[in-house]
């Protein structure tokens, strides 16, 4: 299979769909010279190309986030131009995948903290998500951080409560001292 054809089974039905995508995760799985067409596909001016080509993308880096690295300022490019909600909940778990710069992360967070006023809750879900992410590879993240999902767990739907609460845990033990080891 080349890219156009990548792009082709991509293409057609609606947004409650995610059509071939699965299918073409397995071709790219296999072939992945063709992942470029996946990030020209979440550039691509159809919604629904783009929806699935972020969908495909985001299982496929799930297991090989190296995929992204040459590809990683069009990405935060992208993620800060972004409008669709579908790429926005796709790209704010793609994201913290990255290595990125202390420039680039502070970026990065911004970007996920703007998406938690996007009326979408998936996206707002996917944006704790990824900054909770971002926040256990960086301990300078973790006190705001915390912080931010805290408020959401008080004020906001009920799925991001809970995930919200369930991120918390997750933050709360990163900071637990680890016990000593024991001699014998």
């Amino acid at each position: 299979m080349n890219r156009a054809a990548i792009v082709y089974a991509l293409k057609g039905g609606n947004r409650r769909s995610i059509g071939r995508s699965n299918q073409v995760v397995a071709i790219v799985r296999r072939q992945p010279a063709l992942f470029p067409a996946l990030i020209n596909g979440m550039h691509d001016k159809d919604e629904i190309l783009r929806m699935r080509a972020a969908d495909a993308a985001e299982k496929l880096t799930a297991s090989n986030p190296q995929w992204f690295q040459p590809f990683k300022r069009r990405l935060l490019k992208l993620a800060t131009e972004a409008k669709q909600q579908e790429l926005r909940w796709h790209l704010a778990q793609m994201l913290p995948r990255l290595d990125w710069s202390e420039r680039d992360r502070t970026l990065v967070v911004a970007t996920l903290r703007a998406y938690l006023a996007d009326r979408s809750r998936i996206v707002k879900t996917f944006a704790m998500q990824g900054l909770a992410d971002l926040a256990a590879q960086d301990p300078r993240l973790r006190n705001s951080i915390r912080s931010l999902i805290s408020s959401f767990t008080r004020t906001d739907s009920p799925s991001m409560k809970s995930r919200g609460r369930k991120l918390l845990l997750q933050l709360n033990a990163l900071r637990l001292p680890h016990p000593a080891p024991t001699s014998q």
